[in-house]
This record gives structure tokens, C-alpha cells and sequence, in this order.
């Protein structure tokens, strides 16, 4: 289905992927929102800028620890329906079983494991290892030529056939009368050679320690299948063909039907046997899987628990830090010095729009008095917007805010301060009591009020005046 815009990334226009909500409301990409933050200094909420950019504020700065998880909108993702974009696939479901999917679809395109180079589909790469990979080899031990999996069966029978390995003498039982005989197959039961397969008796040349014997018979299964049937198909040819003997007897019936039960009685036993040992091998790998996989839930669970704490950290570390910045700047006795560096590049990003103003640290009137701050726009707000810098005053709600009187009454004075000492830029007023700036505050901070047209742009930047000086100015409050 066509998704809702609450689904989307502000940034990639994407599905969101573990989505964050960010302090102005928006939502990201977990991963988005960490490339923002890592790839620019002062990275501003893209939404905001778009819907307005005049309503930017200190939530709509970026960081990943002022972010929080929208369980609500993950979960509601997760239950979106969707389908299979592959070519010729025709799954469909929901979000949470797509990942799923998506490693087990037959006509996904994967590379081959052999390193071969070539894509092929999911389900055509069986054939393709048999028929097509040219890395998928295997070396014949007779004749050493490196042949593919559908050439090794055929090739070391043929070996065999043509160059068989010398082995110990097998009697053969002849029958009651004078004739022909035929050799019965010896298949061992009971105990292996040391350097033997179990099949080297119907053809197989391998030869090697009792651990690469052992895993030969776990991978060789078709060739000995293969040395099993030409096996088979010789006594048949040796049974269905009677010899008629010098003196012209022929072997009686009921012996021949003895020997061919004696044989394949032989082959059943030994099939049956490997048979059973992969079913506990089959039975033993899922048990140990499952347990692996017990282990790796346990894992993750611990580590999505780790993680929590750590964000958890971070958080606190960040509040600290807040915390000290305030302890160092602030100040309690009305009076309030605010320096701010990189004029030039602060005032360009005032005028794009990137940042258009700025807020100073918190301050107090006294120990335990108002507690208010400054806001500056370098660009200019209101009737002031592109000619001037705009000065404001912001009362913040404080500790101690039940104790004292409201509205806020008391006169406020700015000053720009000329690094020269010599013409200082000042200009005061005093509180409209009416207004809804200087009553007890209910937010976190009153509508700012104060000086919208207070220094002409041009007097800012006036090689005469010395207000920025290394890139740098000082702003004054006093509150009397």
C-alpha cells in the first residue's frame, strides 16, 4: 500500500528504519539522523525549515541524545503491507516478515559461494554449482584430472573399472554342481581398515586416516551410490545369464535367487546403516542449533540492554555537561555578560535562515530571583528583519517562581559594548505589565520582548566602530 507521510524519513523520503521522533515533533532514520549529526556542526531539523523557518528554535537542533524512540510508529511500520518487487516472486505480507523473506526468496539474484563470480537465482544455484561453476571441482584420485560434481561420480567409477586397486583374495562359493560361480559381494559390517572406505570393496580408491575417511563417506554418498548400482547390475547381468559348465550343467534356480538375496541383503544392511547414522547426525545438528540459537537470543537481548544503558548515560553525561555550562556562566546578581564568537559565520547562517537566532545562557536577578536570559537575532526580527540586530528579553520559569511577585517589574537595560571603550550602544525599557512576556511564566520561557530595531547592520559592520573585534562581541544586561 501506498504509505502515510508519518511513515516517511524527513530526510531519505524513505520507510522509516527504527524510527526517532525528534524534540520539534519530526521523525528520522536512526541511521539518518546519525549521519546528519556526524556530517554537519549545527545540524537544524530539514522539516522545520521547509514548513517554516521562521518558527526555528532550540528544538529544532539535531542531536541524537535529545531523540527518542516512536515504539507507536515502529510497531505500525512493522504491520504495513507490502510485497515482492523481484522479478517473476510472488510473495506478500507484512513489513516485520519482509527481512525474512527477502533471504529466503527463489528468484533473489546472490552470488555464488564459490567465488565464481557469476549471479544466479536462489533457486538455480544448485544446478549452477552442478553444471556451471567453474570453481566447484573436485580432484579424482586416480587419474588426479579436476572435474566438476556431475563428472566426478562417472569419472571415478571409470577409474576403477579401468585401473582397480589391488585388494586381499575373496573366496568364491561355488555351486553344488560343476559350473560357473559367482563372487558375492563382501560389504564389512562389523569393522573398517584403518586406511579403507566401507566401499572400497565395489570400487572406491580412497584411501586416507580414519578422519578423512570418515568425512569422505559423509560427501561421497552418489559416487557410492554410483559403484553400488554398476555393482548391482553386474551380478544381475552374471545371474540372468547362466554359463553352462564343461560338462554342461547348469546352475540350478533356487541358488541363484539365494546369492542374489545374499547380496542385496548385504547392500540394504549397509545403506540402512548410513541411513541411520545421518538421521542422529541430522537430529544432533538441530538440537545444537536450537541451543545456538537460545545462546544468540540471549545475546542480543543482552545487548539491546547495554545499549539502553549506555543511551541512558550518555543522557546523564549530557545533562551534566548542560549542567556544569550553566554553573560556569551563570550569574545572580542581575547583571549579565554575553560574549559570542564567530560573528561572521553566525550572522550568514541568520541570514539564510540556518540559524536565526540565538539564546544566551540562563541568568538570575538574584540567589534566588527571576530567572531570565537573552535572545539575539544578528539578521534582524519583525520590523527590524534584514536592516538591523534585534535584542530581546526572555523571562524563563524558575525554582523559585511561587515566592516572588508578578508580573515582572523591573527595568532592563542593553548594552553593546564598544571593544574600543568609546561608544557604547545602550537602550532600556521597562516592562508593559499587561503584557503576557512578564507574567509568571507556564512554559519554559515567556514570548521574548525587548529591542527589534536596536543597532543598524551597517553601524555593525562599520570599520569605524570596534562592537566586533576578532570576530567576536560582547553584549551587557543589566537589570536594576
Amino acid at each position: 500500500d501506498v504509505p502515510d507521510q508519518k511513515y516517511l524519513c524527513s530526510n531519505c523520503n524513505n520507510i522509516l528504519k527504527k524510527a526517532l521522533q525528534t524534540l520539534c515533533g519530526h521523525r528520522y532514520c536512526s541511521a539518518c539522523l546519525a549521519w546528519i549529526v556526524r556530517n554537519n556542526k549545527n545540524p537544524v531539523c530539514q522539516k522545520c525549515k521547509e514548513e517554516d523557518p521562521s518558527t526555528l528554535s532550540e528544538g529544532s537542533l539535531l542531536a541524537e541524545e535529545r531523540a527518542f524512540s516512536d515504539a507507536a510508529i515502529n510497531k505500525e511500520i512493522s504491520e504495513l503491507k507490502v510485497h515482492c518487487v523481484t522479478l517473476g516472486c510472488s510473495w506478500s505480507g507484512i513489513m516485520k516478515n519482509f527481512e525474512e523473506h527477502q533471504s529466503l526468496c527463489e528468484y533473489a539474484l546472490i552470488p555464488c559461494h564459490t567465488g565464481c563470480g557469476h549471479m544466479v537465482m536462489r533457486k538455480k544455484l544448485a544446478d549452477h554449482l552442478e553444471n556451471g561453476c567453474v570453481n566447484n571441482v573436485t580432484t579424482c584420485q586416480k587419474c588426479k584430472r579436476s572435474l566438476s560434481s556431475s563428472e566426478y561420480q562417472v569419472r571415478t567409477f571409470l577409474c576403477w573399472r579401468a585401473k582397480p586397486e589391488p585388494c586381499e583374495p575373496v573366496p568364491r562359493t561355488p555351486f553344488p554342481s560343476q559350473g560357473s560361480v559367482i563372487p558375492p559381494i563382501h560389504l564389512k559390517t562389523s569393522s573398517k581398515e584403518k586406511d579403507g572406505c566401507w566401499f572400497s570393496e565395489v570400487g572406491c580408491s580412497f584411501r586416507g586416516s580414519k578422519e578423512k575417511v570418515k568425512e569422505h563417506e559423509k560427501i561421497a554418498v552418489g559416487a557410492h551410490m554410483l559403484l553400488l548400482l554398476q555393482h548391482i547390475k553386474q551380478l544381475k547381468a552374471s545371474l540372468c545369464s547362466p554359463a553352462k559348465a564343461a560338462n554342461g550343467f547348469v546352475p540350478q534356480p533356487e541358488l541363484n535367487t539365494k546369492n542374489k538375496l545374499h547380496v542385496f541383503e548385504n547392500i540394504v544392511a549397509v545403506l540402512n546403516k548410513e541411513v541411520e547414522t545421518s538421521n542422529l547426525e541430522i537430529t544432533a545438528f538441530r538440537r545444537q542449533s536450537e541451543l545456538d540459537q537460545n545462546i544468540i537470543r540471549g545475546l542480543e537481548l543482552k545487548i539491546a540492554e547495554l545499549h539502553r544503558c549506555l543511551t541512558q548515560k550518555d543522557a546523564g553525561l549530557s545533562s551534566l555537561h548542560k549542567s556544569l555550562l550553566f554553573s560556569e556562566q551563570a550569574s545572580y546578581d542581575g547583571i549579565f555578560l554575553w560574549k559570542i564568537t564567530d560573528v561572521g559565520r553566525k550572522l550568514q547562517d541568520s541570514v539564510t535562515g540556518r540559524t536565526i537566532s540565538l539564546y544566551s545562557p540562563a541568568f538570575y536577578t538574584a540567589k534566588y530571583g527571576y530567572k531570565v536570559c537573552l535572545r539575539i537575532y544578528l539578521n534582524g526580527d519583525g520590523t527590524g528583519k534584514g536592516t538591523h540586530v534585534s535584542l530581546f528579553f526572555v523571562v524563563m520559569k524558575g525554582d523559585y517562581d511561587a515566592l516572588l511577585p508578578w508580573p515582572f517589574r523591573h527595568k532592563v537595560t542593553f548594552m553593546l559594548l564598544d571593544q574600543n571603550n568609546r561608544e557604547h550602544v545602550i537602550d532600556a525599557f521597562r516592562p508593559d505589565l499587561t503584557s503576557a512576556s512578564f507574567q509568571r511564566p507556564v512554559n519554559d520561557m515567556n514570548v521574548a520582548s525587548g529591542c527589534p530595531m536596536f543597532l543598524p547592520l551597517s553601524k555593525l559592520q562599520s570599520p569605524k566602530y570596534a562592537y566586533v573585534k576578532e570576530d567576536t562581541l560582547f553584549l551587557k544586561c543589566i537589570i536594576e
